[in-house]
């Protein structure tokens, strides 16, 4: 009979689980890149703001000024975004850090089960063998026995034989 595990499907559930929440965490991990991506793009938007406010007419620095300030504040409330989704992230990680743990521990009974099962097994066929063994021994030694009392029943009639001729 093979090895049927009894906490199959609880391991099946929990492997199912950790691989959900695998996935929740390739989406957080994607929201906080985009969010770095924003950030960056950003960047590069007050770096060229910067640069071209350099080259500008003296009458648009106000102007300027007013959108580099918009751009900062923006840069703020990304980086706010990015602190968050990023807080997400670690959350959910840290739950698929305990769903890896809860299955790597079923697995790890299952793997104790099936080397128990198999060592089961073993001493039920050594028992079988043993006791083919013993049964064979008692065949051989009854056929044996059996041999001894042919081999004396005959003896004793040659000996019979051999007193009648003696007269």
């Amino acid at each position: 009979m093979p090895f049927v595990y009894r906490l199959q499907k609880i391991l099946d559930f929990r492997i199912r689980k950790k691989e959900e929440q695998l996935i929740v965490v390739q989406k957080a991990q994607q929201e906080v890149y985009i969010a770095e991506q924003k950030i960056r793009e950003n960047e590069a938007e007050i770096q060229q703001t910067i640069a071209n406010k350099r080259t500008a007419d003296y009458r648009m620095m106000e102007y300027y000024d007013k959108y580099l300030h918009h751009l900062w504040d923006k840069a703020d409330a990304l980086e706010q975004e990015r602190l968050r989704l990023q807080a997400i992230l670690d959350e959910e990680k840290a739950k698929l850090v305990k769903l890896e743990q809860a299955v790597k521990v079923l697995e790890k009974h299952k793997d104790k089960q099936r080397e128990a099962y198999l060592e089961e097994e073993k001493a039920k066929e050594l028992r079988q063998f043993s006791e083919i063994g013993v049964q064979r021994f008692f065949i051989q030694s009854r056929e044996q026995e059996e041999e001894e009392a042919e081999l004396q029943r005959l003896l004793e009639e040659y000996e019979e034989g051999e007193s009648e001729y003696e007269y």
